[in-house]
């Protein structure tokens, strides 16, 4: 069993950035891939980012060259910059490779507004 557990989501301006961290507590071989989902309001939840356990990073087209994801064990973070307003939503922090068996922690809202 694992529990994920984030922090670091807020407020932000258009432009600025913010560091959103998620710490897995337990073993499984799930958190060898790590990554951060998000949902805005209407919309399904889509992928922003996955880590491997050997930092092999994959984004998606829309947070390519603005947000960086790392880990550190089995802490993961994303470090998003020049933030707009389209990046407002909850993040889910996940564990696992595969929607099946995966662990989701409980989500941040990131929300960008001026």
């Amino acid at each position: 069993q694992v529990r994920l557990e984030e922090s670091g989501g807020g407020l932000v301006q258009p432009g600025g950035s913010l560091k959103i961290s998620c710490t897995a507590f337990g073993n499984s071989p799930r958190t060898n891939v790590m990554g951060w989902y998000r949902q805005a309001p209407g919309k399904q939840r889509e992928l922003v980012a996955t880590i491997t356990s050997s930092d092999d990073a994959n984004y998606a087209d829309s947070v390519k060259g603005r947000f960086t994801i790392s880990r550190d064990k089995n802490t993961i973070y994303l470090q998003m910059n020049s933030l707009e307003f389209g990046d407002t939503a909850i993040y889910f922090c996940k564990a696992g490779r595969f929607e099946s068996g995966a662990y989701w922690g409980q989500g941040i809202r990131v929300t960008v507004s001026s």
